[in-house]
């Protein structure tokens, strides 16, 4: 086990919406830094828009800072940079430096962000997302003159946003910047002018996770996520139909909510598969735990959607893989750095639903694979997947940003 990095200072979180129901990397981040000892206030931009919450939010003890987001007229703005021309003299030089990219929101809330990093004695901030989150905690930890860095992720990175959102400029300024897969690592690195960049996988605690071996006698397909076109869902509906005009019986259950729910509620019923697909809406993460300790296979056929968004690497696999659970998933992204094909999981085309179905009637038929699959995909989350692991690795990224920043400022001095 490798040593574990110590506290260091008061850390800042920055995300665009929390809690989010599908972002429990971020809650298991935060856990694992809380767990030993560390410090951190967590702020959030924009409202929480989730009509369901994941169990293990009452375990993060940090308080949580809902910035104001929405302003009537320049006066809020204005009272924002007076009270910050005392607190945080820093602000006038940073806004004097603005480059065209910060919208007035985006200001107003980093001028009460640097104030808040003042009066608290944060020392560094960190923003998941490099989109809003990103844009807010550069500009906050200019002005209140701390280290920042940020977690680049998939949809921040793929998306074609109508908005332009700058990710170059926040890969050159931040201190430093991770990222979930080698794959989006080697991308950034080919098409973007980065500074100093490093990839962390997303971690789950495995206490919560006990590896227990297939169960030989289960027959159910299950899938978990958020019902969106790049999850592939609407892949998983046609192999099921295939398999069913196959001579098969499949059962499948399909856990999560989205804007596609409709779309698939009508293709089950289009394809006359209503006793074989189930949508079971969104569950807490202890109800999925439970569903994938009785499930035969996970089932997450990741596709890229129409405008570029795509699944870096989802931790509903990382979950599947720990708890015993074999899956079969595809080649998006840094998806076959996780499920390796025949060794630890099943991987198809994305966008093919018979090679899906292939895949799942494989795996269905097969023990022996089942069994081989599942625990070499244990030992593979165990070795590269313990957010205790990874949360010491990102603390020791800050560390580093925090020691350059006072170094530079006993240099100036």
């Amino acid at each position: 086990m490798p040593s574990i990095h110590p506290p260091i200072g008061r850390i800042g979180y920055v995300l665009k919406r929390y809690p989010r129901f599908s972002e429990t990397f971020i809650v298991n981040e935060i856990l694992a830094h809380e767990a030993v000892g560390q410090e951190i206030d967590i702020f959030a931009l924009r409202p929480a828009d989730e009509a369901h919450y994941q169990d293990i939010l009452g375990r993060v003890r940090a308080s949580v800072t809902h910035l104001k987001d929405r302003f009537c007229g320049p006066d809020p703005v204005w009272d924002r940079m007076i009270r910050a021309r005392d607190l945080v003299p820093g602000a006038w030089d940073a806004l004097a430096q603005i480059d065209g990219i910060a919208s007035g929101q985006d200001v107003a809330q980093a001028l009460e962000l640097a104030i808040a990093i003042r009066a608290r004695g944060i020392t560094h901030l960190h923003a998941h997302f490099g989109t809003v989150a990103a844009s807010v905690t550069r500009l906050a930890a200019a002005m209140a003159d701390v280290s920042w860095s940020f977690t680049a992720h998939a949809k921040d990175i793929y998306h074609q946003y109508e908005t332009p959102q700058h990710l170059d400029l926040k890969l050159q300024d931040a201190d430093v910047t991770i990222t979930v897969s080698d794959y989006n690592l080697a991308y950034l690195q080919k098409t973007h002018d980065v500074g100093k960049l490093v990839r962390i996988y997303n971690g789950l605690d495995l206490t919560r996770f006990q590896y227990a071996p297939p169960r030989m006698e289960a027959t159910e397909i299950l899938a978990v996520g958020r019902l969106v076109e790049k999850k592939g869902f609407h892949i998983l509906v046609e192999a099921i139909k295939l398999m069913v005009e196959a001579g098969h019986t499949p059962s499948c259950t399909i856990i999560g909510s989205g804007e596609e729910r409709d779309d698939l509620a009508a293709q089950i019923t289009n394809s006359r598969l209503g006793e074989y697909v189930r949508l079971e809406g969104p569950r807490p993460q202890s109800e999925v735990i439970e569903a994938m300790r009785g499930a035969a296979v996970l089932a997450c056929p990741c596709v890229i959607g129409a405008d570029g968004n795509r699944d870096g690497l989802p931790t509903v696999l990382v979950e599947a893989m720990a708890l015993g659970l074999p899956v079969v998933s595809t080649n998006v992204v840094g998806i076959p750095e996780l499920v390796r094909d025949r060794k630890t999981g099943l991987i198809v085309p994305d966008g093919d639903p018979q090679a899906l179905a292939d895949a799942l009637v494989s795996m269905a038929q097969d023990p022996a694979l089942r069994a081989s699959l599942s625990k070499a995909a244990r030992n593979l989350i165990e070795a590269e997947y313990d957010v205790t692991v990874s949360a010491s690795a990102l603390r020791c990224l800050w560390a580093e940003a925090i020691a350059r920043q006072s170094n530079t400022k006993r240099s100036a001095a």
